[in-house]
């Protein structure tokens, strides 16, 4: 296969995401809601290979580009599967999907608790044993020594951005939520900028 058909097969996909797609992790008979899903990069391959995919942002105008983007992909795709939503109040039934992704979201909660209202809100709207893929910001790897803690969870980072970071004690209490890990957590550090995760869970309870 030639690039060019790689990257209309695949559209901008986060490079990560596409990690778990080689490997299997979703398959079509399961429903999949790209919570956050901006303007659908992540969902061009899933679209056009007739997954069930779902998406939720709080932007209008991004859920319009998704429901064109889908149409022009696929003709047999239902626009309305994107829709407009926050992760605070997915507009999902509980336990509705059985794999969540989620990809550089989170590090945009407002504190400590807004983030953790998103996690739960996540896990109400997955199946029993469905998967919880995510990527944010993370402090595993020394990063905080370079940041400024601005409270409420949020840093400044050395790349003049400010996040929410995901911290290492953290993990216990995804593990109290109802969630266990799939693959070891990875985080990739880039010096003296910012450091992301990369985190594949199962809904456990």
């Amino acid at each position: 296969m030639e690039i060019h058909e790689l990257n209309h097969l695949l559209g901008n996909v986060d490079i990560y995401l596409l990690d778990q797609i080689l490997k299997g992790r979703f398959s079509k008979d399961m429903k999949i809601l790209d919570a956050g899903c901006g303007e659908g990069r992540n969902a061009v391959y899933f679209i056009q290979k007739g997954y069930q995919i779902f998406g939720i942002d709080p932007n209008e105008l991004a859920i319009q580009y998704c429901r064109y983007l889908s149409k022009s992909l696929n003709s047999t795709f239902d626009i309305h599967r994107f829709q407009v939503g926050q992760l605070e109040e997915i507009p999902f039934h509980s336990n509705a999907f059985d794999a969540v992704i989620c990809s550089a979201v989170l590090h945009f909660a407002e504190d400590v608790d807004n983030f953790w209202e998103m996690i739960q809100e996540i896990h109400r709207v997955l199946k029993p044993k469905g998967v919880f893929w995510f990527r944010m910001t993370t402090a595993f790897g020394g990063i905080l020594d370079e940041s400024t803690h601005l409270g409420n969870g949020k840093y400044g980072l050395p790349d003049g951005t400010e996040r929410f970071l995901f911290l290492p004690e953290y993990v216990d209490k995804l593990a109290k939520i109802g969630f266990s890990s799939l693959e070891s957590l990875k985080t990739v550090l880039i010096p003296h900028q910012r450091e992301m995760g990369v985190f594949c869970l199962e809904k456990t309870h």
